[in-house]
């Protein structure tokens, strides 16, 4: 997002983002409570242009990859319209304001919290989900009461067009409206002042995003990623373990927020799990290289990158192994590639610096748990942990030694779909959430309100002081 000169089309994408989040502005001055009705009309008309349109979103992502597996993006659809599901069950009682206590010194009083729509919500979105990342947070912020500005990414610009077109074919522009552009809007839209501004991305463009947002005091929930460990313990069943790590790691070819980035495997057992790992591979990619069900890596500047990790590991070291279930070659000018597994993986090396981010999964060799607990909580806090480990004493421990922004035991990935279970960061994996209930909280002012009837109880708190019933209150409370 560092600022560039903008050219003619930019800067006219950059003037419409204007004239549209002004044009928000006021529908929301003018109608600022939607209620249950016009909210829950909302979502059922999103779930029916995603719905409608899911076979050109399939086509459309496909291209953008140069190949990316129907099933991926179909699935990314379900997951909006899973949490569609979810916010229409619930969202009557959500929306009803909550009575809090009062203490005896409030007697006769009434405590209440409302929820308010925020106003105008910006979100920008990345490319690996642009579906899921797109559309599961304007869930929310429609189901809050909204209106709400999505800025798609410039890396899927197939996926992106279609999304502006099925959204302006559901919505009026001052209800929902899709931003284009390059970088340069992407900056000009993070200074736009939302009030409520929500990120998925590195953590590097993180730290910029916060700094525009900034200057308009616009809150922010950022979705940042990271380095996201894998623990194997020492007798988990490891057929059990490859199979779902596996799962999670192929899904799209690794370019996935909570996707295993390393892994920390009992010494003794590493050359276990490659053996494992390799097997499950063979059955759910035979063909890997050529298989519609594997995707490709997004573009060039990634293929690069991370073939980059690959020989900086093999320069420091790192035992790289390749499985290509078939040994079949990609396709000439397609960016699909094996998975790599790293043994020997250092911390000196790329692959363990940077978030991964595609089908390369480095292992690093522990001795003792607590070991591998003193080698997560070392780095930056992890937007995932995945735990793989029967022990309920064992799993406790690394419950309560280590932060992460959600953990998933026994699994990889799925705690994306648990709808009503938060989803974000902690530390440098990001700030707030959205998912479930904190989604509709993160997209509402919780108002306050105290209400006083005619009978005031609170007069003995008044001036003059000093009087018996005020020293009373005072031994009371005060002891």
């Amino acid at each position: 997002m560092a600022a560039q000169p903008m050219d003619i089309a930019e800067q006219q994408q950059v003037a419409r983002m204007r004239r549209l989040f002004d044009a928000q502005r006021a529908a929301f001055m003018a109608a600022p409570m939607p209620d249950l009705a016009r909210r829950r009309a909302d979502l059922k008309r999103l779930k029916r242009a995603l719905i409608a349109n899911r076979e050109r979103f399939v086509a459309a992502v496909s291209a953008d990859f140069g190949g990316r597996a129907g099933p991926e993006t179909m699935a990314e659809i379900l997951v909006v319209v899973h949490h569609i599901n979810y916010c229409l069950r619930r969202l009557r009682r959500w929306m009803k304001p909550q009575r809090r206590g009062t203490s005896l010194l409030m007697a006769t009083t009434r405590a209440m919290v409302y929820f308010q729509p925020l106003g105008v919500v910006g979100i920008v979105s990345p490319w690996n989900y642009s579906i899921a990342l797109s559309a599961g947070p304007l869930v929310f912020a429609l189901a809050a009461g909204n209106r709400v500005m999505v800025k798609m990414s410039e890396t899927t610009p197939r996926t992106a067009e279609l999304m502006r077109h099925v959204l302006s074919e559901a919505f009026e522009e001052r209800q929902v409206a899709v931003v284009l552009g390059e970088s340069e809007t992407a900056r000009e839209f993070t200074r736009l002042p939302f009030d409520h501004l929500l990120f998925t991305g590195g953590s590097d463009i993180g730290r910029l995003v916060m700094r525009e947002a900034a200057a308009n005091l616009t809150p922010v929930t950022l979705e940042l990623g990271g380095k996201s460990p894998t623990l194997i313990s020492d007798d988990v069943p490891m057929e059990l373990a490859a199979e779902r790590i596996a799962f999670g790691k192929a899904l799209n070819a690794g370019q996935t927020c909570v996707a295993p980035d390393y892994l920390l495997c009992p010494a003794g057992r590493v050359d276990e799990f490659v053996t494992a790992f390799g097997a499950v591979l063979e059955k759910m990619y035979p063909g890997m290289a050529r298989s519609s069900d594997y995707s490709a890596v997004v573009n060039e500047r990634h293929y690069r990158r991370i073939k980059g990790y690959l020989e900086d590991a093999r320069a420091q070291g790192g035992e790289v192994i390749e499985l290509n279930p078939g040994g079949l070659s990609p396709e000439p000018g397609s960016r699909k590639l094996p998975l790599y597994l790293v043994k020997n993986a250092t911390s000196a090396m790329r692959v363990m610096k940077e978030e991964v981010f595609g089908p390369v999964l480095p292992i690093v060799a522990y001795d003792h748990l607590q070991e591998a607990i003193d080698f997560i909580n070392a780095r930056p806090r992890p937007l995932a942990l995945n735990l793989f480990d029967m022990n309920e004493e064992r799993r406790a421990r690394v419950l309560a030694q280590t932060h992460a922004g959600g953990v998933c035991i026994n699994d990889a990935v799925s705690q994306f779909i648990a709808e009503d279970l938060p989803f974000g960061g902690v530390g440098e994996s990001g700030m707030g959430h959205y998912h479930g209930y904190e989604g509709f909280l993160t997209f509402s002012h919780k108002k306050a309100v105290f209400q006083r009837p005619r009978l005031n109880t609170g007069r003995v708190l008044y001036a003059p002081y000093g009087g018996w019933l005020q020293r009373l209150l005072y031994r009371l409370y005060l002891r």
